[in-house]
């Protein structure tokens, strides 16, 4: 895990400096967990499912950048953050750069057009991240 890009991100204002706190790592967490385990319901809806697992995986991304110290308003940074926070594979943060394009243009245009292997993709990477956070000690603990 690279603290210096995470620091150097900072330093160009794209990330805030912010102390940990372990009620907010908890309640993103929590929220992530869950919102990852209802994604895994298959009888909703691809779009719901989407969804879920897309919100889930961001909830447990700002988690592992809030652990480090810092905080972000930008979506997309949250998830570049995570080859620096969990040391996210790349192939794996591809799949959450396409997952936040058609967040996007399903948000903003009403064009949602996933597939069930997309869909899939996600969760899998949403429960990546989950177990990588898991094996971190929570701040203040």
């Amino acid at each position: 895990m690279s603290a210096d890009s995470l620091k150097n991100l900072a330093r160009i204002g794209q990330l805030k400096v912010e102390p940990p706190s372990r009620m907010e790592f908890d309640g993103l967490v929590r929220s992530g967990s869950h919102r990852l385990h209802d994604a895994e319901n298959r009888a909703l809806s691809l779009e719901s499912r989407f969804d879920l697992a897309y919100n889930a995986v961001h909830s447990l991304a700002l988690a592992a950048l809030r652990y480090h110290g810092f905080r972000s308003q930008n979506r997309y940074l949250v998830f570049q953050c995570l080859q620096h926070t969990l040391n996210l594979p790349s192939e794996q943060w591809r799949i959450l750069d396409q997952a936040h394009r058609k967040r996007n243009l399903a948000e903003y245009e009403g064009d949602l057009d996933v597939d069930i292997a997309f869909v899939e993709a996600v969760v899998r990477v949403a429960r990546e991240v989950n177990e990588r956070l898991s094996r971190l000690k929570p701040p203040g603990g």
